[in-house]
């Protein structure tokens, strides 16, 4: 039974992204109905209805305009102008997904508005976010006890951490992205109920949309053992998102291990030269040493194994230059 609940919630997991697959770089201005749909965690929105929602916020546009007079110069210059609700591509307006949710009874509210700062609410208090940047929509939600980037752009859902949301949206909101709180009760969904009964653990963060081209095209170039090794010594931990910083001090600290592995070998070579010179030296002078000073044994064989070890560090050592 357990292992049927597991595969369940592997599926379930697994189609939260809803329409996401469909929402690539070059279509990326459907992502407003991917981005309701994710919400909503399911197929409520097609571009159709959404057009309609479109077309309906224009008529009412046109209407307050034709009140200041049909053959005013401001009513004309409105008629030629394209709408700013969608256009041919499928981009939808905030308008247009603020009007479609308002079906389910939600509504947005602008996250770093004063108004809304002022009530000092918790991000992880909420339940979801809607963010845009440019024609980009996508949505964070909390599913469970748990939140999500549903970002349409990626090939699954993204995990984030309670404690890196709120770093998560402030990131976003550097990087241009209006982010909304949306308001409401949100229609139950499996994915909901199912993460009410267990935490899930994301090992590997989900690529974005072509990236995995990408990365099976670098795979078959041959890969350094610095790399090999930034790996080994930069596991992923689960939230989802990679420090480039961290990142480039990994790669300072793999440089930094061989410098020091390169002084070491200088240094032992140099020892090895410095105990060389000092046996060639003894080695001259015992012909006039008194008879009644010890001498230090130093035989031929003595002699024949500091060669062969001097040589070799030798060797080792300019290879590794």
């Amino acid at each position: 039974m357990e292992s049927i609940f597991h595969e369940r919630l592997l599926q379930v997991l697994g189609s939260v992204r809803g329409a996401a697959l469909s929402c690539s770089l070059q279509e990326g201005s459907l992502c407003a109905q991917h981005c309701l749909n994710n919400l909503l965690q399911g197929e409520y929105f097609s571009p159709v209805e959404l057009s309609s929602i479109a077309q309906q916020l224009d008529e009412e546009e046109r209407m307050r305009m034709a009140e200041g007079g049909v053959s005013s110069e401001e009513y004309r210059t409105f008629l030629q102008q394209p709408s700013v609700n969608m256009d041919d591509s499928g981009f939808f307006s905030i308008q247009v997904i603020s009007n479609a949710l308002k079906v389910w009874g939600l509504e947005l509210v602008l996250f770093n508005s004063p108004e809304y700062q002022r009530l000092g609410i918790d991000p992880i208090n909420e339940k979801s976010f809607i963010c845009n940047y440019k024609e980009h929509w996508f949505t964070v939600r909390k599913l469970g006890k748990q939140w999500f980037n549903l970002n349409s752009l990626l090939m699954g859902p993204e995990l984030i951490s309670d404690t890196y949301l709120a770093l998560f949206l402030a990131q976003l909101q550097q990087e241009g992205y209006s982010i909304f709180v949306v308001k409401g009760d949100l229609p139950d969904c499996e994915a909901d109920q199912l993460l009410q009964m267990i935490r899930v653990q994301q090992i590997q963060r989900p690529k974005l949309i072509g990236e995995e081209t990408a990365q099976s095209r670098d795979q078959r170039l041959p890969r350094s053992d610095m790399d090999q090794a930034i790996d080994v010594n930069h596991p992923f931990d689960g939230t989802g998102m990679l420090d480039e910083d961290e990142e480039n001090f990994q790669k300072a600290l793999a440089l930094s291990r061989q410098e020091m592995d390169m002084e070491d070998e200088e240094a032992d070579l140099r020892r090895a030269i410095q105990l060389s010179m000092q046996g060639s030296r003894r080695s001259e002078s015992s012909g006039s040493s008194p008879q009644n000073v010890p001498q230090l044994p130093h035989t031929s064989q003595t002699d024949s194994l500091s060669s062969e070890e001097l040589r070799r560090r030798r060797q080792a050592y300019f290879e590794k230059r």
